[in-house]
């Protein structure tokens, strides 16, 4: 879903008990007792990478069974025009502009008749707003003209709306229609090449690679709790490796701050004691709901 920066506060002051127990049960090796295992193992092969990219998956469903999309929506309308908002910014950001921008334009029919600059206003937060005007009125009158103001349940349709693709519409197909996609943002990039799911930088052909590892099945909330680990643990420049529940399976173990203590002061949003980036998540979510904009 968004970019690379993320803010969000949780009950929790310290990561779940589960993932606790599995901190101290899995407590990693030093960086340089790792890098010499690295050194001495041999090439992982095909069978053993995706065995192990499956027990990732299914040790990440234990630490984030809350996992979800972090845009608030109501319709299919609303999570397309979030995804779209989120390109560039924080979905934190994104949910606190959506409530006016919606109470403004709850309709594809409605959004598609917007004055541009009245619209520009409403997303200027967002950042490239004027782009992301033109690429909303423009799908709202696609989905006017094209599809009877409703969003389409295909993703051939949905890359067709301007400002709409693959990602984009992965998002909205697994989590407004229920259909399986992989959703490749800069999270799922930079965590698949570090577990060594894939050495390829092209968001499709990483998606494709992706998809033939796992069950289809599994893409969606796939997707979710990988995002989830790169928000809140997996970070770009400094990765929270002493806090992480499956070093244990991370060839990249080392590149962050393995020191536990450290560590634990670089967990971002519930793991960490924060709020979240939804203004109202679902219930069975742990931390608190982000606050609106301009609230202190």
């Amino acid at each position: 879903m968004s970019g690379e920066q993320d803010s969000a506060v949780g009950e929790h002051d310290s990561p779940t008990p589960t993932k606790v127990a599995k901190e101290a049960k899995r407590k990693p090796s030093s960086p340089k007792e790792v890098a010499a295992k690295k050194a001495a193992a041999k090439p992982e092969s095909r069978l053993a990478m995706v065995r192990r990219a499956r027990r990732i998956n299914r040790e990440l469903a234990e630490v984030y069974p809350y996992a979800h999309p972090e845009l608030d929506f109501q319709s299919p309308f609303q999570l397309l025009v979030a995804t779209v908002l989120s390109a560039q910014t924080t979905d934190l950001r994104v949910n606190q502009t959506t409530p006016a921008l919606f109470a403004r334009y709850p309709t594809p029919e409605d959004m598609a008749a917007a004055v541009p600059e009245e619209m520009e206003e409403l997303v200027r937060p967002t950042g490239f707003f004027r782009a992301k005007t033109k690429s909303l009125i423009g799908l709202s009158t696609a989905l006017r003209d094209d599809f009877g103001g409703e969003v389409p349940g295909r993703l051939e349709d949905l890359v067709k709306l301007p400002g709409v693709g693959r990602k984009t519409a992965f998002v909205v197909l697994g989590n407004a229609y229920g259909v399986p996609g992989i959703t490749v943002d800069t999270h799922f990039m930079r965590l698949a090449r570090r577990w060594k799911w894939t050495t390829q930088e092209d968001p499709v052909k990483i998606e494709a690679e992706i998809a033939a590892i796992f069950p289809k099945s599994e893409w969606t909330m796939l997707s979710h709790r990988v995002i989830f680990h790169g928000r809140r643990i997996c970070h770009a420049r400094k990765p929270a490796c002493g806090a992480c529940p499956i070093t244990h399976l991370c060839p990249s173990y080392g590149e962050g701050e393995t020191d536990p203590e450290k560590a634990k002061k670089l967990l971002k949003y519930e793991m960490g004691g924060y709020p979240g980036q939804r203004l109202n998540p679902p219930p069975d979510y742990p931390g608190k709901p982000a606050p609106p904009l301009g609230a202190s």
